[in-house]
């Protein structure tokens, strides 16, 4: 079974957003990641990633553009994860899904542990720095 996943590329200061998993998939568990989730039923990408942001941090973003999707196989799904640059609008971080956030320099992403789907959009935005 394919689920396709939206991921948000969020950038203030010169630094890029990345989450720390507390829930779900064993797969994920404690692996650093781009934040995101599901597109559920009839609801656009763009829309879902809005969402699942506003779900699992209590902000305000404006997706803006796809940049980079991967296919990556777990045991027991496939994920076809879709990266999507997105503008931080308002609102204060809290934390539901993630044992926590940091804000980290492109340079710095390589010293994190990511989920296996997340690897590929850390190359590329390591390799795409506009």
């Amino acid at each position: 079974m394919k689920i396709i996943v939206v991921a948000a590329l969020i950038k203030k200061d010169g630094k890029v957003l990345i989450a720390k998993r507390a829930t779900g998939d064993q797969n994920v568990l404690g692996k650093w990641e781009f934040p995101g989730g599901k597109v559920e039923q009839g609801e656009s990408e763009k829309d879902a990633i809005e969402r699942e942001i506003w779900e699992e941090f209590d902000i305000r973003v404006k997706a803006q553009r796809y940049l980079v999707n991967n296919v990556c196989e777990y045991p027991t799904k496939i994920v076809d994860l879709r990266l999507y640059s997105c503008e931080y609008l308002s609102g204060e971080y809290h934390l539901h899904a993630h044992s926590e956030y940091k804000w980290v320099t492109i340079e710095e992403l390589s010293n994190y542990d990511f989920a296996l789907a997340d690897i590929p959009l850390v190359k590329y935005v390591k390799e795409n720095r506009n």
